[in-house]
């Protein structure tokens, strides 16, 4: 099952603050590596709080986990501002030389693959 989502990407301040102990650490990844999904959505999916998600937009894939929010926001879903999330926003810019951080479109469906690991999307980036 898959679903068309509309993704805006966030800060955390808690990220942050993992962060600065390592970002190869596995809270950094915990923190940074998930999506955060409306409760309908996850039920349309048929996943649960801390299963794995392919998210794929026309620029790129990952593998984050999934978090489930009781807020309702069905259709739009929230990434932490992170590596995993920029690998979905496109290098286009338009006229604002500003990349599109809030609204990135994304299917996103179960899957049974590892959250991609930070050293793999550093060497896409190298590629």
């Amino acid at each position: 099952m898959s679903l068309e989502l509309s993704i805006v990407t966030v800060r955390d301040i808690f990220q942050s603050e993992v962060q600065e102990v390592g970002r190869f650490s596995s809270e950094y990844q915990k923190m940074s590596a998930i999506i955060i999904l409306d409760k309908g959505d996850t039920k349309t999916l048929g996943v649960a709080d801390g299963g794995r998600l392919l998210v794929e937009s026309s620029s790129g894939s990952v593998v984050v986990g999934a978090k489930v929010d009781d807020q309702p926001h069905k259709g739009l879903a929230f990434m932490p501002n992170s590596p995993w999330s920029n690998q979905l926003v496109s290098e286009e810019t338009g006229e604002s030389r500003i990349p599109e951080y809030k609204s990135i479109q994304a299917e996103v469906s179960t899957t049974d693959d590892s959250i991609t690991d930070l050293s793999e999307i550093l060497a896409r980036m190298r590629e």
